[in-house]
């Protein structure tokens, strides 16, 4: 991609997008998209289109630890204006189901 600045609605726009894509990854055990586990804290994209993530997982013996941050990574930088995506794994705050979305808690009756 050639190197442009976005202007703030561009931003939204393409942050938007990698949400969309980033709710395609799944934990392999749990039956709900990564986003609505609560699993990512933060997407923030600068004006040229480098990608920052902050993630984590359900705990830290989690299986997917070695898979799921390159796919998010991955999904990241297909995103069309991605220049480039780094993923950090966070452990603070430490996840907990509260922090999943209502969409998450209804599709694993958690009423």
């Amino acid at each position: 991609m050639e190197n442009t600045d976005f202007n703030t609605f561009e931003l939204l726009i393409v942050k938007d997008q990698i949400i969309q894509a980033l709710k395609t990854c799944f934990d392999p055990e749990i039956p709900v998209n990564i986003y609505e586990l609560g699993l990512i804290y933060s997407v923030d994209v600068d004006k040229a289109g480098a990608v920052q993530i902050k993630m984590t997982l359900t705990s830290p013996a989690c299986p997917a630890a070695q898979s799921l941050p390159p796919e998010v990574k991955e999904k990241a930088e297909a995103v069309k204006g991605v220049t480039s995506a780094a993923v950090e794994v966070v452990w603070e705050p430490r996840w907990d189901p509260s922090m999943m979305s209502e969409e998450a808690k209804l599709a694993l009756n958690m009423y």
